[in-house]
Order: structure tokens, then C-alpha cells, then sequence
């Protein structure tokens, strides 16, 4: 596990995040290594969730390359490069369905629902 990769799903379990999964794609995109996705409770929490990953992240050197769906958005997305966070509401985590989608790469659920 990476340094970025810790610092990411310690803030987000910090700040509440639900369901926080991780998904190594290291063998299948060259571009980063791994997506972080979580649910938040409301827009107003992913926007919450997204600045504190943000602010956690450039306090340990790391920068943003881009960050998608700020505001009322039900699905914030933030790429850190190696890293690639993916803050939904429950209803659009129920719709994009990512783990899902990326079934086949390894995963695994970290924080307090963990199993």
C-alpha cells in the first residue's frame, strides 16, 4: 500500500466516509494505481470529504491533477495521480456500480465496515 493510498482512506474513514473500497488497478492502467471509492451521507458531505482529501493530501506533498464534480454533485472525483478517489452519494454509488464494473482487479473495504 502507498503512502498517498494510506493518507487518502485515513481521512476519509476520519471524516466519516461509508463503505470506502479499494481497487488495485495496477495491472490494467498504466496511468495510476489505484481508485478509492466511498459513499457520503449527501452532496454537501462529498464536497466535505473531497476538500479534506485534498487538504490532507497537499499537507504531505502530493498534488491534485484534476477534480471533477464539485458542488451539488452526486459523484466528486479527485485524481491524484497514482491515486483516484471516488466520493458518491448512495444513490449514484448504486447507479455507476464501479466495483462492478472493475470486478475482475483486486479489492478490498477499509475503515470501521470493514469486514
Amino acid at each position: 500500500m502507498s503512502e498517498l493510498l494510506d493518507i487518502v482512506t485515513k481521512t476519509l474513514n476520519e471524516k466519516l466516509a461509508k463503505n470506502i473500497t479499494v481497487i488495485d488497478m495496477q495491472k490494467v492502467n498504466p496511468f495510476m494505481d489505484y481508485f478509492v471509492i466511498c459513499t457520503a451521507g449527501s452532496t454537501r458531505q462529498a464536497a466535505a470529504l473531497a476538500d479534506y482529501v485534498e487538504q490532507a493530501a497537499a499537507e504531505h506533498g502530493y498534488e491534485i491533477r484534476s477534480k471533477e464534480g464539485v458542488g451539488e454533485s452526486d459523484w466528486v472525483l479527485i485524481d491524484l495521480n497514482e491515486v483516484v478517489v471516488h466520493i458518491f452519494t448512495e444513490a449514484a454509488r448504486n447507479q455507476y456500480r464501479l466495483e462492478s464494473l472493475w470486478g475482475d482487479q483486486p479489492q478490498y473495504t477499509v475503515g470501521d465496515d470493514a469486514s
